[in-house]
């Protein structure tokens, strides 16, 4: 009786309309959560405790320890800022534009690339307890730039699709 239960109230859900309204829903939530993330660590690399806090892994990245030299602490701070702030500006275009909005998707990939790169290049970013070897210091929070860089894929999958399509047909996300 339960089963049939279960069974009528599944049928009288029309899931090809819910999955359009999730779908869509996530996709707004990915995009600009996303934006909002990248805005707001960019910002703060503006402060001197980002600053500080950035500079052992931009001095062991053999792509980013020449920004030290020609920038200082808090000058390669704020250029890293900068270029986390274009990016989510240009992600955040994207029902305008989505060719600026691919150029910051390919932007954030890089930067989650870049960041996911500490892991090696960091010393210390990686210990063994109990047997098992698991990141160290900043290495969990560096980690969660592999779920970012889903995320990073996706909007540009998104402003992809949108660039062949009619400005009038494109979804919102």
């Amino acid at each position: 009786m339960n089963s049939d239960l279960a069974s009528s109230a599944a049928s009288r859900v029309d899931a090809p309309m819910y999955s359009r309204a999730l779908d869509t829903v996530a996709g707004v939530l990915l995009r600009y959560g996303l934006v909002l993330l990248i805005l707001w660590i960019g910002i703060f690399k503006y402060t001197p405790t980002e600053s500080k806090a950035i500079e052992p892994l931009v001095a062991n990245s053999p792509l980013l320890a020449w920004l030290l030299a020609v920038a200082g602490v808090d000058g390669a701070s704020a250029i890293i800022g900068t270029a986390e702030i274009l990016i989510a500006a240009l992600l955040a275009v994207r029902p305008l534009w989505p060719r600026l909005s691919l150029a910051g998707s390919i932007g954030a990939i890089g930067m989650f690339l870049t960041t996911l790169s500490f892991l090696v290049t960091t010393p210390g970013s990686w210990r063994v307890v109990d047997g098992l070897l698991v990141p160290a210091g900043g290495g969990f929070f560096i980690l969660k730039d592999v779920v970012l860089l889903g995320a990073a894929c996706w909007t540009a999958a998104d402003a992809l699709k949108a660039v062949g399509r009619p400005a009038s047909v494109e979804p919102v996300a």
